[in-house]
């Protein structure tokens, strides 16, 4: 039984809302085709509002804060975690969602899921990771993201699972099965909403990973001006504050970053836009266009991230720090198979339904970097 108050005077529904401020072209909340377990709706919040906060609500979410972005704990206590990174990126994902006029709370809702399924120590876990399972699928974190959303929590009495609506879970699936996914269904590209994560998902990045380079000693600011977008961002931060120097100046080159590429999403991606009005969300799926840079910033943009890929990425001290944390998984994965009883219960039987390395390798992949190295000192480092 509904037990919520009747609140049917409310000044302003959902659908209101959405009317008066989204262009034709968002993700309306009347629109979503629901739920896998169908639940009433709520009188105030719409769809994806409660998608929003049952990420939030979620363990998976707040152990994103114990994992690594680019760097471990052995770099200090500065650089950005997954947490700080989703937030982030949620932050530039709102903004252009609100000025392109889509659909903000489905924005936010993607933004804040999209990097759920990391494994402990980023893309060099991953990598770990998949070499493992190659036999049983291989491992991505989108697509274990995906489970954690339909299977691994638990938060409900009735199912497994966060009962995420269908439109969350189809963004999430673009990011793992691109290809496969726009040949089901018939040509259509993602959402408008999930393309601005991704254009947040890409600007954030390349903006803070070349802070975090900076600010923990990988390259110096002069080293990263040799690539045009950041060398820009130092003169346009010279001419706005003469005499900035040292960290001063590293920030606000950060800020110019961010500035420049929100500027050029809004502005480029913008003008086609509004060439849209009177499209529905699904015909403008269907557009040869998807949000993102202009076509110039975009070359911009691949050459800072061909540096940082080999100045930062593969810096001697993260390669070291690579190699580690991929051994200790990899021994961690055998260790487990070997002795499955010392599996949590919860996915003990979760081997009668996915098998053994699959159980075990979500097990692992759903640690905190700090956790996994004391599970490993527990049970597997050699004497």
């Amino acid at each position: 039984m509904n037990t919520l108050p009747d609140l049917s005077n409310l000044i302003c529904t959902v659908d209101e809302r959405e009317r008066a401020l989204f262009a034709s072209y968002a993700m309306f909340s009347r629109q979503s085709k629901g739920r896998k377990h169908p639940q009433p709706e709520h009188p105030y919040r719409g769809p994806f509002q409660r998608d929003r906060d049952r990420v939030i609500h979620s363990a998976a979410f707040r152990r994103l804060s114990g994992k690594m972005q680019v760097f471990t704990g052995d770099f200090g206590d500065y650089h950005r975690t997954r947490l700080t990174h989703t937030h982030e990126v949620s932050c530039l994902a709102r903004t252009l969602g609100r000025c392109l006029r889509l659909n903000e709370d489905l924005v936010e809702a993607l933004a804040l899921f999209h990097d759920i399924g990391h494994p402990p120590f980023g893309h060099a876990g991953e990598d770990a990771l998949n070499e493992v399972l190659h036999e049983y699928g291989g491992f991505s974190h989108n697509r274990f993201a995906l489970t954690i959303a339909e299977d691994l929590e638990q938060r409900y009495a009735e199912f497994s699972g966060l009962n995420l609506t269908y439109e969350l879970l189809e963004g999430q699936q673009t990011r793992a099965e691109k290809a496969a996914l726009f040949a089901a269904t018939g040509g259509c590209g993602p959402l408008l909403e999930v393309q601005v994560v991704e254009a947040a998902d890409s600007m954030t990045y390349d903006a803070h990973d070349s802070d975090d380079a900076v600010k923990l000693g990988l390259v110096t600011l002069e080293e990263l001006q040799q690539t045009t977008l950041v060398r820009e961002a130092v003169a346009s931060a010279h001419r706005r504050f003469a005499n900035c120097s040292g960290d001063r100046l590293r920030k606000a080159v950060v800020h110019e970053l961010i500035e420049r590429q929100v500027s050029n999403v809004l502005q480029y991606s913008g003008e086609i836009l509004r060439e849209c009005r009177g499209l529905s969300s699904d015909e403008a799926r269907r557009l040869d266009f998807r949000i993102g840079p202009s076509p110039e910033l975009a070359e911009l943009k691949r050459e800072l991230e061909r540096f940082l890929y080999e100045r930062v990425y593969r810096h001697a001290r993260l390669i070291t720090m690579r190699r580690e944390a991929q051994a200790k998984l990899q021994q961690a994965f055998q260790g487990y198979l070997a002795k499955p009883d010392l599996l949590p219960p919860h996915h003990f039987r979760r081997i009668e339904r996915v098998g053994a390395p699959r159980a075990v390798g979500d097990y692992l992949a759903g640690m905190t970097d700090r956790f996994f190295l004391s599970i490993f000192e527990q049970h597997f480092a050699q004497g």
